[in-house]
């Protein structure tokens, strides 16, 4: 779990980077237990021999495969204090850059641009996450991601 932040330290962080995750990697184990999970069998995820003919000359992960890994990332991310449930609200944005390779390593680079206070009970969060690939410039993935934080009966 990340950091306990106070309402006001959240506050404070939007328009800044709030952190890097750690590396997470993105073996062929992974990629085929999405594929079965998904039933989402392309062969340039599971078929190794079949992808080494493609331009990418192995297997990729899965774009989706790539995104749902911000739901591990963002345990590592600061979280605010009183705060009892976070869900996931939904996307802003979601643009799939570069391949992940299998055998790759990514980690996700969070920065909250908003905090919506405008309910009581609850903040909506706004968050810009870039996932690095290991060794290369381009990102795998950006996104604008919202979510919601719900506080307890004392907000």
């Amino acid at each position: 779990m990340g950091k306990i932040l106070t309402l006001d330290e959240m506050r404070a962080l939007v328009g800044h980077k709030m952190g890097t995750t750690s590396w997470y990697l993105i073996d062929q184990d992974r990629i085929d237990k999405f594929a079965d999970v998904t039933e989402d069998w392309q062969f340039i995820h599971v078929e190794p021999e079949a992808a080494k003919e493609t331009p990418f000359g192995t297997t990729i992960a899965h774009g989706f495969l790539t995104l749902s890994m911000l739901s591990a990332m963002v345990y590592e991310m600061p979280v605010i204090e009183g705060v009892e449930m976070g869900v996931n609200y939904g996307f802003d944005k979601i643009r799939f850059l570069s391949p992940v390779p299998a055998g790759s390593r990514i980690r996700g680079h969070f920065t909250l641009t908003k905090l919506d206070e405008s309910r009581p009970g609850f903040v909506t969060s706004y968050t810009t996450v870039e996932v690095e690939i290991e060794g290369q410039d381009k990102p795998a993935l950006v996104a604008d991601w919202i979510g919601r934080r719900y506080f307890g009966e004392n907000p």
